[in-house]
């Protein structure tokens, strides 16, 4: 598995990598590996608010369905569009296919480093 040392990862298999005070977020390679090949996505709308700790959309696979959790509270200012035609992206490129990127950002949830993302892993596998 690939832990990326410059984001930060949620328990709930988020990731989230701040780019000039906007959050943008994703799944990470352990989720889309858990939860197979990836057939539908339900995104949120450009200017919803998303709470930290919350859900703000969900992920089908053929295996099952999973809720998508904020790991800030904020405004969403895009949504990778590109995933509604194409979810397997999310499966070939976790790092690379971000899901929604928030301003205003206020909460967070407990973000953990790379190296504790990767041992909560390991006591998950």
């Amino acid at each position: 598995m690939n832990y990326p040392t410059d984001l930060r990862y949620t328990k709930s298999h988020e990731w989230l990598k701040e780019e000039d005070g906007v959050a943008v977020i994703g799944i990470t390679e352990y989720a889309q590996d858990a939860l197979g090949d990836l057939v539908f996505i339900n995104l949120p709308e450009v200017g919803d608010e998303v709470c930290a700790g919350e859900s703000f959309g969900d992920v089908e696979s053929v295996k099952a369905v999973s809720e998508l959790i904020s790991p800030v509270s904020g405004v969403i200012c895009a949504v990778n569009e590109e995933l509604i035609d194409a979810p397997e992206l999310l499966n070939t490129d976790p790092y690379g296919a971000w899901i929604i990127k928030v301003e205003s950002v206020a909460d967070r949830e407990e973000l953990m480093d790379a190296a504790a993302y990767e041992a909560h892993c390991a006591e998950e596998g």
